[in-house]
């Protein structure tokens, strides 16, 4: 009998995408479904960068160079410049989304049987990346009380191994929204230094900073071999389905490394490179709409769930993610439940099990991810939603309080 690989068997399913098929169950029957489970944001993509790929004059659509075109770098590095990062065009390796710069990484860094180190909950997808390369994800827990602010450094110092090579980040953070501030970068930087870890520093959501600063890895003096920053367009100008993104290290080793991978599976998208290079010309100020949309919709979100009994979500300081104690006690039934047996007006929301986030088996079972990427109307009409199905959910539960959040040092 065929069988499928170990790796396969043990790959996660995305606590994304996994509830799909009950969604387009839900709308079969004409039930409209509010997807705040993904992190597709409905900002028009800007009219110029697309414009660039219908005008572009092109008569054979080529292989790229496998680091990128060289045009699009140069003018990557001027996009860096503007936010503190001075970083060469021969520094910058354009990959097949965020996505296959995380892989890349992985890749270079760590050997099969290594350990990263992850503050849970994290990007999902860390998981599914690791699992490929055959590496051990090992979770420090945030707490929901603290706005999921960076665990203190001795927990990192007792999971520390002979195996550790790495610390992954994300800030903004996806799933969080929590922004590291530049004490807890630092922090992270002396852990590294002193252990001689890689920083692997996940930057897709820099523009959308709320409250505070954006500090960046490479702002960070001292560690220039240390850091690997993995990038994308795909947020930064709503634009996911260009595929398009990052890896940035001034580690020459781990670059000329990378490029190895990048060789073989040739090159990044053509068209996609066109396009983000036309972006580097949007006008300063094109974030300052988005910006202010994302904090109108998060303030939106945050103050309805606070206002329903049982509830509690910290104020995210950036990206346009948030997590949210409801009273329940199984997020994943509760999240398949409003797809397949609830509805409000012949409406419901799609949200994402906090449980899929977290490396630590048993916790987010309580939590769910939501992405304020609808417009307000939509987002009220969502929580709507979310308010009656908390009324009427059989596994609710009983006696919840909303929580309060505490302060961090």
């Amino acid at each position: 009998m065929l069988t499928i690989s170990l790796r396969g068997e043990n790959m996660p399913p995305s606590p994304i995408r996994k509830l799909v098929p009950f969604a387009e169950a839900a709308k079969r029957k004409g039930i409209k479904v509010y997807h705040l489970n993904i992190g597709q944001p409905d900002i028009e993509t800007p009219p110029a960068i697309l414009d660039a790929v219908r005008n572009a004059d092109i008569k054979v659509l080529e292989y790229s160079h496998s680091a990128g075109n060289e045009s699009y770098r140069r003018r990557l590095v001027e996009y860096y410049k503007s936010v503190g990062i001075d970083i060469r065009h021969d520094q910058i390796l354009i990959t097949t989304g965020g996505s296959e710069a995380i892989q890349f990484g992985f890749f270079c860094c760590f050997n099969p049987g290594d350990e990263v180190i992850v503050p849970e909950p994290f990007y999902a997808n860390y998981n599914g990346f690791a699992c490929a390369a055959g590496i051990n994800v090992v979770p420090i827990t945030s707490q929901i009380e603290t706005g999921f602010a960076l665990p203190p450094i001795e927990d990192f110092e007792k999971v520390i191994t002979n195996k550790t090579k790495g610390i992954i980040i994300c800030s903004p953070n996806n799933p969080t929204g929590y922004l590291y501030s530049m004490k807890e970068m630092e922090a992270l930087k002396a852990i590294c230094l002193k252990h001689n870890l890689y920083l692997f520093s996940d930057e897709a959501y820099r523009e959308f900073c709320y409250d505070g600063e954006y500090v960046s890895a490479m702002h960070l003096t001292g560690m220039d071999n240390h850091v690997v920053m993995m990038d994308t367009i795909s947020k930064r100008y709503s634009a996911c389905g260009a595929r398009l993104g990052a890896l940035v290290t001034k580690n020459k080793l781990v670059y000329d490394t990378a490029m190895k991978f990048a060789q073989a599976r040739l090159s990044p998208p053509g068209l996609a490179q066109i396009m983000g290079e036309a972006a580097v010309d949007l006008p300063a100020d094109y974030f300052e709409k988005p910006k202010a949309e994302y904090q109108k919709r998060r303030d939106a979100l945050v103050s309805r769930l606070n206002a329903i009994p049982g509830v509690f979500c910290p104020n995210p300081g950036g990206a346009f993610y948030a997590i949210a104690r409801l009273p329940i006690t199984d997020s994943d039934h509760f999240c398949q439940w409003l797809l397949e047996s609830f509805e409000h007006k012949h409406q419901t929301v799609m949200l994402a099990p906090a449980s899929g986030f977290y490396g630590t088996a048993g916790l987010g079972k309580d939590e769910v991810r939501l992405a304020y990427v609808l417009n307000v109307e939509a987002i009220h009409s969502a929580m709507d939603c979310l308010e009656e199905a908390l009324k009427v959910y059989p596994g609710k539960k009983q006696n919840a309080t909303s929580g309060q959040l505490q302060s961090h040092i």
